[in-house]
């Protein structure tokens, strides 16, 4: 959500009570004015609208049904437009929701530049069931399920760059738990999205593909029963996955991920069948890869961000344990719990480590955080949807990283109980530890004991060339992150900072986040971590020539 640090004000066209019809200028709630129409946003217009108390825009939508079935905030999920409030203007409910900025709706992108590709249109259809299965999405409360439309699907720019790569749900329209409606909903707009027009009742898919058997039994054309959540979540997630016999996958999304994350862990694993039962019933060839992951082995290496998960050999004896003996701890995960990994052989990505829980987060040098969880119906379901779920919870905070792999530590047969069901979803350093709290588990005012931690858009206060502090971007900071570069493996820690400041200069120039270059001017942070780990990475910042303070989050 784009925030601002200026003040509004009334317009002169701003409407009183009376009015009956949103427009340009209204006043809503008396704090929100309405600046222009963005969409329709599946069951109604969207309209940009300025907070006049908080000096940021927003987006609003009149809601036209009863208000105590609408989300209410906290309402927060990776794939859902935030939802700050709920308020009421002439008896009328509307919803307040972040902003996001440079997004199109599925329905527009088709209409304007063709049907998607069958892997893309896969993509979208995991990010939807992970918000129609709340209990796949990890909420531990009721939350309201809703039914997809291409309209109320927006795609936006990832933390990469990548145009169409963060997948958010607009809609608030609410179905039962488990409504069929749901699923039918979602089959007819994966439909409209692979082959560019609503289905009817003769119609065949000619582009579906792969994806063309789950579009039949979610638009209730097959015969036999009908296909379930997580029946869909795993044929999507074999869509998704490059069908490849070789056990190092090309990423699919290279456009998402920094270029330095091209490092793929191995796939370690028993010997696996030859075969495996799709959710249609009938059975399909599985690659090697695949085969070996979905038997139970150590690790799995996904194209959707190079997911690694550590369990523990299946017929090792778990004795309770959460995650196996092999993974050792006896107590499971707690979000924002950090971690130690011993890995076999001192080889990162490499079999399954052993955890350890790293109280002191703040002080050390943990290797990961537990950003996610995504509970499961048994473990087997665990094991082989759990990955791609884990990839999909934190994708978005790999995204504003850099360095960074996501790990999902799944239960054990014996210890699925004690692992309350549910996968552990990290993000763990690629290269070394990360020394201090990630994401949304930092504070305000924490100084970065590395650069590691570090993400795009931070605001930072600078002390000195070795202290930093992350501070409030609605307020004055010294710098702000802009991304990250790498340094030549020859350059010195002591060389760093003069060659950080040009590489950066070069390769994340601030003028491109539409910084006025007579103003601004690029700087750096660099740390040893990063030169210890070999990865010689460096965060790239924007600063006033002048050295003067900067204000507000930016253009």
């Amino acid at each position: 959500m784009a925030r601002h640090a200026f003040s509004g004000s009334e317009g002169p066209q701003a409407r009183g009570p009376g009015s009956r019809r949103p427009e340009v200028g209204l006043l809503v709630a008396g704090r929100y004015l309405l600046l222009r129409p963005l969409g329709d946003g599946g069951s109604g217009r969207v309209w940009l609208a300025h907070d006049q108390r908080l000096g940021c825009e927003v987006a609003l939508k009149a809601a036209h049904t009863d208000p105590r079935s609408l989300p209410r905030p906290p309402y927060d999920h990776p794939h859902l437009v935030t939802v700050h409030d709920v308020v009421e203007h002439e008896d009328a409910p509307w919803i307040v929701m972040e902003y996001v900025a440079g997004a199109v709706d599925l329905g527009e992108l088709v209409a304007r530049r063709g049907p998607r590709a069958p892997a893309d249109c896969a993509r979208i259809g995991l990010a939807a069931l992970s918000v129609l299965d709340t209990q796949a999405a990890g909420h531990g409360r009721a939350a309201p399920h809703r039914r997809v439309t291409p309209a109320g699907i927006l795609l936006a720019p990832d933390g990469g760059g990548a145009p169409y790569g963060r997948i958010l749900l607009l809609d608030h329209v609410v179905t039962g738990p488990g409504d069929d409606d749901g699923l039918l909903a979602l089959g007819r707009t994966l439909y409209y999205a692979v082959e560019g027009r609503e289905p009817c009742d003769r119609d065949v898919p000619v582009r579906a593909g792969a994806l063309g058997p789950l579009l039949e039994r979610l638009l209730g054309r097959a015969s036999g029963p009908g296909v379930t959540v997580a029946e869909a979540e795993a044929e999507l997630a074999w869509i998704v996955t490059p069908q490849t016999e070789t056990y190092a996958r090309p990423r699919t999304d290279p456009g998402s991920q920094p270029p330095w994350s091209a490092a793929r862990p191995a796939v370690i694993g028993p010997a696996a069948s030859t075969t495996a039962v799709s959710p249609a019933g009938h059975r399909r060839p599985r690659p090697r890869a695949l085969r070996a992951a979905l038997a139970g082995g150590l690790g799995l290496a996904l194209a959707l961000g190079g997911v690694w998960y550590a369990m523990a050999d299946r017929a090792a004896d778990g004795a309770g344990t959460p995650y196996g003996d092999a993974v050792g701890l006896v107590a499971p995960l707690a979000d924002g719990d950090c971690v130690r990994a011993r890995w076999p052989g001192g080889t990162r990505f490499t079999g399954t480590p052993r955890l350890t829980v790293d109280p002191a987060c703040r002080g050390g040098a943990p290797d990961g955080q537990v950003m996610a969880f995504v509970p499961a119906s048994s473990a087997e379901e665990a094991r082989e949807l759990g990955p791609a779920r884990c990839e999909e919870r934190t994708r978005e905070v790999r995204g504003r990283l850099a360095g960074v792999r996501s790990v999902a530590v799944v239960p054990a047969e014996e210890g699925f109980e004690t692992a309350l069901g549910r996968t552990a979803c990290l993000v763990v350093g690629a290269y070394g530890p990360v020394y201090g709290p990630l994401g949304r588990h930092r504070e305000p005012g924490a100084v970065f004991a590395d650069t590691a931690t570090m993400q795009r858009r931070d605001c930072l206060d600078v002390r000195s060339a070795r202290e930093a502090r992350l501070v409030s971007c609605s307020g004055r900071y010294d710098a702000q992150v802009l991304g990250f570069t790498r340094l030549a493996p020859g350059v010195s820690l002591a060389e760093a900072p003069a060659a950080a400041d040009a590489a950066c200069g070069r390769r994340v120039p601030p003028r491109d986040y539409g910084f006025d270059p007579s103003l601004y001017e690029s700087g750096s942070r660099t740390a040893a971590g990063a030169w210890k780990s070999g990865s010689h990475l460096v965060v790239c910042t924007v600063r006033r020539q002048n050295g003067g303070t900067m204000e507000g989050n930016g253009p």
